[in-house]
């Protein structure tokens, strides 16, 4: 890992790690982008070098950078390369029975409804059964299928299931609020300090005033998320028809936030 990495929480006017913006400065002047005084001070003349730099810069996945003036972790790795982007993986998950989750999860991919579009199907049917739904409602699973991941989980442990018995995204969220071991981030929070979020977090989406999506983080890098996810397809959907691992979601996409549990 090179000794240069990103600080974990997203820099701006105001920001106080006069080493890394002094690095953040250094590399705006080499890639044209000044004039910029390097002095370690995030002020306006540095947030405007680094709008510069994000209005004519892509990032890996070949899409704008969005020009906000402040060095995220999509920002510091186009800037200094994804190698300076820490990964974590799942043996960052913040206890075993996240890593069990996340373990147990993995194993679910592949599994499709049937038929497809039915919301139904031998693997589903017992995903929906476990939140106490009948699966002849033809019932959105994604958060059965977090709650299932969860109680298989903690049986095998043999551990306090912490995950609400909820059948709906949206109640999730809410139920999750009264879970002492659980804590609730919010976007913005995130997108602040991307550190918040590690291997075992739930991502929380909201689609509509009365849906969303849910599903485990099993990776990140920066602002960049590997998820596995019920109930999706290869777009992301929430009405999808299988359990998937995807690459392309990000911190600054969700809009409803994350929850971990301890």
């Amino acid at each position: 890992m090179p000794k240069l990495v990103f600080p974990g929480t997203t820099l701006m006017a105001g920001s106080q790690n006069s080493e890394a913006i002094t690095a953040i400065q250094n590399r705006l002047v080499a890639v044209g982008c000044g004039p910029v005084d390097v002095d370690g001070k995030y002020g306006a003349e540095t947030a405007a070098a680094v709008e510069h730099f994000q209005a004519r810069s892509v990032d890996r996945n070949g899409i704008p950078l969005l020009i906000d003036g402040k060095v995220g972790p999509t920002t510091w790795s186009v800037l200094f390369g994804d190698r300076t982007v820490p990964t974590l993986t799942k043996t960052k998950a913040a206890s075993p029975l996240l890593k069990k989750v996340l373990t147990i999860a993995a194993g679910e991919i592949g599994t499709m409804e049937v038929p497809p579009g039915s919301n139904r199907g031998p693997e589903v049917d017992i995903y929906i059964k476990t939140t106490g739904l009948d699966p002849a409602g033809h019932f959105a699973w994604c958060t059965c299928f977090v709650y299932w991941c969860f109680n298989k989980a903690s049986g095998t442990l043999d551990v306090p299931n912490p995950c609400p018995k909820t059948p709906g995204v949206l109640a999730h969220w809410a139920a999750a609020n009264k879970v002492t071991s659980a804590r609730r981030i919010l976007p913005e929070e995130a997108q602040a300090e991307p550190s918040l979020i590690v291997p075992g977090t739930l991502f929380l989406l909201r689609t509509s005033g009365v849906a969303g999506h849910i599903g485990f983080i099993e990776e990140i890098q920066g602002n960049q998320l590997t998820t596995i996810e019920g109930n999706t397809n290869d777009g992301g959907s929430r009405e999808g028809i299988g359990v998937y691992r995807r690459t392309t979601r990000t911190i600054r996409q969700v809009n409803l936030g994350f929850v971990l549990y301890s």
